[in-house]
This record gives structure tokens, C-alpha cells and sequence, in this order.
């Protein structure tokens, strides 16, 4: 059908290293913190996109571990898949898309990131995959 809207799909990865602290970027466009992550492009597999995303904005190379969730961004039609990392490097970089990269406790993510992101870090430590809908900054009722 034209004129059906679309989504735009993009991959994120809670990167966690060995004191389970959690990789996140100041994103230079909206000075929020993140997760890094962004668009997924046509011929890539999800965790390529994911690597080469976390590559991009901080500088580290990852493994990719598992899915951890799924969020729609209600107000942008944006759907993002999030995956569990385990760094490979652990020297970060500011880069294009970065002003700032740090490792957070999960008690500053709290403090730090909007709800609608930092549940997805709080997602990461539970076995189950997990699916939310948000509007940008907060969770929505399922």
C-alpha cells in the first residue's frame, strides 16, 4: 500500500564490562546519554550493525552476546533491537556522533539517562527478551 507509514529499524548494544558497568555516549546531536546504537543499514545482519554502530560512536570493538529486547519509539516509528556486548577493547574515543563516552554503574544510569533508555540497560541484566513501547523519554503502557 503507498502512503502506508514505515519504520525505520536500528540496533543498540549494552555493552558490559567485567564489574558490569555499562558503556554510554553523550550523543552530540541532543546531548542525551546513551547506549550507542543507530539506523540499521539494507545488507547488514543485525550484529554487524550493531558492532559497526558501537565502533562508530565509541571507538571499542564488541562480541555480541544475545538480544535483550525490543523498544518502539512510539512518537518516531523507530524500532530498535538491543543486544547484550561484551567489550574486546576497552579504550574509548569521543568520535563524530560522541562528545563524551563513559562506563556507568547502573545506579548512574539511572541518574543519567531517560527512562525510555535506561531501561533498556536494566533489560540487559534479565534473562528474559523484553519488549516496551516509549515516546522518546518515558515508557508507555503496553
Amino acid at each position: 500500500m503507498t502512503g502506508t507509514p514505515k519504520h525505520s529499524v536500528s540496533v543498540a548494544g549494552i555493552v558490559v564490562d567485567d564489574s558490569d558497568r555499562v558503556l554510554v555516549i553523550r550523543r552530540r546531536d541532543n546531548g542525551h546519554w546513551e547506549a550507542p546504537g543507530g539506523v540499521l543499514e539494507l545488507a547488514e545482519s543485525f550484529e554487524d550493525g550493531v558492532r559497526r554502530e558501537i565502533a562508530e560512536e565509541s571507538g571499542i570493538t564488541v562480541e555480541v552476546e544475545r538480544l535483550t529486547g525490543v523498544y518502539k519509539n512510539i512518537t518516531r516509528g523507530v524500532v530498535a533491537l538491543v543486544f547484550r556486548c561484551r567489550p574486546l577493547t576497552m579504550n574509548t574515543t569521543t568520535t563524530d556522533e560522541a562528545s563524551a563516552v563513559r562506563w556507568m554503574t547502573r545506579d548512574e544510569v539511572r541518574e543519567h539517562l531517560d527512562p525510555a533508555y535506561a531501561i533498556r540497560v536494566f533489560d540487559a541484566f534479565e534473562q528474559q527478551t523484553q519488549h516496551r513501547v516509549h515516546d522518546g523519554v518515558n515508557l508507555l503502557p503496553a
